[in-house]
């Protein structure tokens, strides 16, 4: 059956690029292929993709800031980096510029295949109603508009924070296990040689609980995390 969707892939690795474009389209999608930032860009901007797959050291443009101007102009487009570079630090350096999902070179293309298939099913299910704001306590999300407010005071967040917080309020009162989270905001299987996952719920903890007399997330030891309203 064909899936009709169209992916960017900006590579500057040729082989790579190529045998990706081979795959993918085998699989029905409709591929298009980049080798340094600056085309990536132009490609991005004249056409309507379903899915971009970017390498982080690429000439002319780097991945990084190639997937902040892309998230820039697109909030929900899916974004997966390509990268030999797999350092916590690396990481969180690109969710925070906007990436969904972060693989380390070398890896198996069918692990890639089923990273996209679940990215671009989230992106469908996100296109079904679901309500345009969550409220926990005094904390609340509008999910039109990508704004949040605690006590009414508006609250900046990226868009990885963003998805973590509301994965969180949409399971208030629910202890939620790293590999929960893992699976649901990255879309990845939980690694727990990385610390990613803490650094970002410290990172929400900072932005919508420090300044406020009440703990919204709590740990819960050995089990996760969980976002409790006050009782």
């Amino acid at each position: 059956m064909t899936d009709e969707r169209k992916l960017l892939i900006v590579e500057d690795e040729k082989k790579i690029a190529t045998t990706l474009k081979k795959g993918l389209s085998e699989n029905g999608y409709h591929v298009d292929v980049a080798f340094d930032g600056l085309i990536g860009k132009r490609l991005f901007d004249s056409n309507d993709y379903d899915l971009v797959i970017l390498d982080i050291n690429l000439p002319g443009m780097n991945g990084f800031d190639l997937c902040k101007v892309i998230r820039n102009s697109n909030q929900q487009i899916p974004i997966i980096m390509l990268t030999a570079m797999n350092t916590t630090e690396d990481k969180i350096e690109g969710f925070d510029t906007g990436t969904d999902d972060y693989m380390i070179k070398p890896f198996e293309f069918k692990e890639l295949l089923v990273r996209i298939r679940a990215l671009l099913k989230r992106t469908m299910n996100q296109q079904l109603p679901t309500g345009n704001i969550l409220k926990v306590a005094d904390l609340e999300m509008n999910l039109d508009t990508k704004e949040v407010a605690r006590a009414g005071q508006p609250i900046t967040l990226t868009a990885k924070e963003f998805q973590l917080l509301e994965y969180f309020m949409r399971n208030r009162n629910r202890v939620l296990s790293r590999s929960d989270i893992a699976e649901r905001v990255w879309e990845i299987d939980f690694d727990t040689q990385t610390n990613v996952i803490d650094v970002y719920v410290n990172y929400l903890r900072n932005k919508i609980d420090k300044k406020f007399d009440t703990r919204l997330i709590h740990t819960q030891v050995g089990m996760g995390y969980i976002m409790k309203e006050p009782s």
